[in-house]
């Protein structure tokens, strides 16, 4: 006497099961795992230079350290995901972190932050001018890669 687990498999011996999908996942080039090296590198220099700064801002303006630690946080976060995905979200995340951490340090230097007025005009601190010099790389190789991104798929 047949079981119950027998006959169903008995039954759905003769159907033919869909073949997998086909593997979708583009080549990564030397090219792009370099860039991705490069950009994981310049977000782990924009954490480093905030972290050098990180005790003062604290003393400062409090809001501003939590904001420069949760900088670092994303930085890590964007350089491991940069470097392990390296896809456009990933991309979109380190020329965007890069981006407005461009822009809050021009702000801060221009009209100011709330509570923060000191550094207006102070454009020529040397761990400000690193960090603009190594977002702006960062945005600039950001940028390229969605472009190139963009046309390859």
């Amino acid at each position: 006497m047949a079981t119950a687990t027998t006959r169903l498999a008995n039954h759905h011996r003769g159907l033919r099961r869909p073949a997998p999908p086909p593997n979708t996942a583009r080549p990564v080039t030397d090219g792009e795992k370099i860039a991705r090296g490069v950009g994981a590198a310049g977000l782990l220099g924009v954490g480093l230079i905030h972290l050098l700064d990180v005790v003062d801002k604290f003393d400062e303006t409090f809001y501003l350290g939590v904001l420069y630690v949760a900088l670092i946080a994303g930085c890590l976060f964007a350089a491991r995901h940069l470097i392990l995905v390296g896809d456009r979200r990933s991309w979109l995340v380190a020329g965007g972190l890069a981006a407005a951490t461009f822009a809050a340090y021009a702000m801060s230097r221009t009209v100011g932050l709330p509570g923060s007025t000191d550094d207006i005009g102070n454009w020529t601190e040397p761990l400000g001018l690193a960090s603009l010099f190594v977002e702006g790389a960062v945005v600039a190789l950001s940028a390229e890669m969605l472009l190139r991104l963009r046309r390859a798929g």
